[in-house]
């Protein structure tokens, strides 16, 4: 289509150097470029002036601060300004010193080994990552936990706690018996019959050269009468000491040292078994003394309650063989050789570490046979714990029972004649 003509200079500089705005088809100043309209001039924000500086903040408001700041709860230009201001004035730098020393004591240091299952299952994961190099022995991680776990009891302890009375509860003969301490001298019991093991294992006895000879009785009554002072909290060091010093002796010397003797005195352990041994008395002793100061204590994991039950189990034919030498048990009704199936009482333990345990009745040296069993007892795994510790008697000890009464009374009997001081 076309359309009107356009002049070839429009829009352009025309030869005068007067410059033609273009505008709407038809209008007067198109024609006549001396009424063009003159440019507008352009217009610019208002300036506005710059903000005074925000004064710093005034000794009063730093002072002020001093306590969000201890609590790390300041904003990071607070913390700034507080940190500059402590560098120049000595008086809130020591206020902010003494500030953060309360902060520090609001979080008391705390353990893990308050939850003995947490810290298994730590230690499980980590293992499982990466195997420990030098692993502590199965038998010996029973000993190595309750040590740690009445440590944790021990650890905030002031000095009226330690010198709790604690009632130590054992049987002896056809009778209970007790002697009474306080929470020290029940660490320095434990740590002088631990001193059995030192010795078996070529390391320093606790009571020096001057120990006397004999077993778990004599050195603890020659450790509480050696000084005329009571036994304070100072004795906490060296045993958790030498608990750790018999775990990394027994972890780095490999197989075969289970089989080592140690020598209570009337009788011997294997160095596995005595670990055990070790590992129980220190849970019934960590529970006499939690009874005492009124604080509660869990029984052992499932699995090291069952290692411990499962050594009471296979004590037992030797101690009733021992009570019937003394003639505190009845005699024995068919005494067979050596593996020979012989009567045989069926131990039922319910509960956490619980399980059967066929127990020879008439020699240690019998064979256990079901075909010949005669009575079946039944217990709570704690229940017989507290039995074996002497904390119960066997007439008082919930049984459920079924056959040769004379088999089953000699049979309790005997685990309670496992205790002693």
């Amino acid at each position: 289509m076309n359309g009107p003509a356009q002049s070839p200079d429009d829009g352009y500089e025309r030869p005068g150097g007067q410059a033609r705005i273009p505008g709407p088809r038809g209008a007067a100043d198109d024609l006549d470029p001396g009424h063009a309209p003159r440019p507008l001039p352009l217009s610019l924000p208002p300036q506005t002036p710059p903000a005074p500086p925000t004064p710093p903040p005034t000794h009063a408001v730093l002072k002020s601060l001093l306590g969000a700041w201890a609590l790390a709860a300041c904003s990071a230009e607070e913390t700034r300004a507080v940190e500059d201001h402590l560098t120049e004035c000595a008086p809130c730098a020591e206020e902010a010193l003494r500030l953060r020393d309360a902060v520090g004591l609001l979080h008391p240091e705390e353990t893990l080994d308050l939850k003995p299952l947490l810290r298994s299952r730590v230690l499980e994961d980590c293992l499982g990552k990466r195997p420990a190099r030098i692993p502590v022995p199965a038998w010996a991680s029973p000993y190595d936990t309750e040590t740690a776990r009445l440590d944790a009891l021990l650890q905030d302890f002031g000095d009226s706690e330690w010198h709790t009375p604690v009632r130590l509860k054992w049987f002896e003969e056809e009778r209970q018996r007790s002697q009474r301490t306080t929470v020290a001298g029940v660490i320095g019991h434990l740590l002088t019959v631990d001193g059995l093991i030192a010795t078996a294992l070529g390391l320093d006895d606790p009571l020096g050269s001057q120990a006397p000879p004999g077993g778990p009785t004599v050195r603890t009554e020659y450790f509480w009468g050696a000084s005329s002072y009571p036994t304070t909290r100072q004795v906490r060091e060296p045993w958790r000491e030498q608990g750790h010093t018999l775990v990394r002796t027994v972890s780095f010397a490999g197989r075969g040292v289970a089989e080592l003797a140690v020598d209570y005195g009337g009788f011997a352990l294997p160095l596995g078994d005595a670990f055990l041994e070790r590992a129980f008395e220190c849970w019934v002793h960590a529970w006499d003394i939690a009874e005492a100061v009124d604080y509660p204590y869990e029984p052992p994991s499932g699995p090291h309650l069952h290692r411990m039950i499962d050594l009471a189990a296979r004590l037992l034919p030797g101690a009733l063989a021992q009570r019937r030498r003394a003639g505190l048990a009845a005699p024995a009704r068919g005494l067979v050789a050596a593996g020979a199936p012989g009567r045989t009482l069926h131990l039922e333990i319910e509960g956490a570490g619980g399980g059967g345990w066929d127990i020879a009745l008439d020699s240690p040296g019998a064979k256990p046979s079901v075909e010949r069993t005669v009575a079946e007892i039944a217990l709570d795994g704690i229940e017989f714990c507290q039995l074996a510790a002497g904390h119960i008697s066997p007439e008082d000890a919930a049984v459920g029972q079924h056959g040769d009464r004379e088999a089953i009374r000699d049979v309790l009997f005997a685990a309670a004649s496992l205790s002693r001081l």
